[in-house]
């Protein structure tokens, strides 16, 4: 074994001990573990199951803190594991362990990355579920076939992340993609990923629509809301809405040919619109329709709080198709950039796959720094 590889593998564990001593001050084990147990007195009451929703709660709450104490305390137990192994390579001079030694440090340091992406998950409703909304822009077919792709993108980290996608509205183009659609992303921290992907995406290449093979730009937008419990107060009068109901378009069965289920729904004082069309039961469309409504007012309401700090600050904040968030460029090179962060890479097929995270990950911890 090279005294310089042992070195590199020594330098790496220094840096791993002193995240997880920080972790450690941060995370607050002891208290974790209280609030583990006052939870689990909570559920052994009798009464527990009366409210079904309120007892899904706590259960959700005890999962995670524990899910938060056991991962540290597996990572812990890793880092001591290899500091073992490290002990042993040096002592009899052993090459065989290094591939072993460099495997668990990848390991441990990739594990240690996610555990602190989750930690900087704590504003108020990243736990929540997503909902997400993608529009396209002026460009006719060529932006809603952009729209279809950014769907399918979405929906394949949805799956990787091993979260459940339901389709609450889909509005198919007229020749191709997608003209609207919003999906609801179920699972925890949801919301505190995708908030990152909330503004306008850029897309330029060679047009599949266009037969002299010209290259185009296309834009389509994403709006992200956290899907709000019922104990959330937002203030929605009866006589503030226009509710419309129609015929669903698209895939549903027959149903969707045959009975007005599709509802829309106008907020008047804001102009606000949401429709919902997932359900065969008006009703239950309504349903749906009012707690998108509800997430939507309360994500404007966040909006104008931070625009009116921004101009407290005297911040100038560009809003339009030229403020993109992230260009996607298929011709005449390949690359995927963020604006915000700089976060880039050459492997446009795998963003588009679905292996959106490193974007997501530079844009939490970017808003940890600023």
């Amino acid at each position: 074994m090279s005294v310089s590889s042992l070195t590199e593998a020594k330098q790496q564990m220094t840096t791993i001990g002193n995240r997880l001593d920080d972790i450690r001050g941060s995370l607050d084990l002891p208290e974790k573990e209280k609030q583990i147990a006052a939870l689990e007195v909570k559920m052994a009451v009798p009464n527990f199951w009366d409210d079904n929703d309120a007892a899904q709660k706590v259960i959700a709450e005890v999962n995670a803190l524990k899910q938060a104490a056991d991962a540290y305390k597996a990572m812990q137990s890793a880092y001591e594991d290899i500091q073992v192994m490290m002990e042993l390579a040096a002592e009899e001079d052993d090459e065989s362990l290094l591939p072993d030694i460099a495997s668990s440090v990848e390991d441990l340091n990739k594990k240690l990355n996610d555990y602190e992406l989750e930690l900087l998950l704590s504003q108020p409703y990243d736990k929540n579920n997503a909902i997400l909304e993608i529009h396209p822009g002026a460009g006719g077919t060529e932006s809603q076939d952009w729209a279809d792709m950014l769907l399918r993108m979405y929906m394949r980290w949805a799956d990787k992340q091993g979260f459940k996608v339901e389709t609450l509205n889909y509005l198919p183009g007229d020749e191709a993609g997608v003209k609207s659609v919003t999906l609801l992303i179920k699972g925890h921290n949801a919301y505190g990923y995708l908030k990152a992907e909330k503004g306008v995406h850029r897309l330029v290449r060679i047009s599949p629509f266009d037969a002299s093979g010209r290259r185009h730009t296309s834009f389509v937008s994403c709006e992200v809301m956290p899907e709000l419990d019922d104990d959330i107060e937002i203030e929605i009068r009866p006589d503030q809405l226009k509710i419309d109901t129609y015929r669903a378009t698209g895939a549903g069965g027959q149903h969707i040919n045959t009975t007005d289920s599709a509802v829309r729904i106008t907020h008047l004082p804001t102009g606000v619109v949401v429709t919902c069309q997932t359900e065969r039961s008006q009703i239950k469309n309504r349903e749906r329709a009012m707690k998108m409504l509800k997430s939507k007012l309360y994500e404007l309401k966040i909006r104008e709080q931070e625009e009116e700090a921004a101009k407290l600050r005297g911040e100038q904040k560009e809003i339009g198709w030229g403020s993109q968030i992230r260009s996607y460029v298929f011709h005449p090179y390949s690359m995927v950039k963020d604006h915000r962060t700089g976060e880039e890479t050459g492997n446009v097929q795998a963003v588009m796959d679905g292996d959106v995270t490193p974007f997501i990950d530079a844009y939490l911890r970017q808003q940890l720094r600023s």
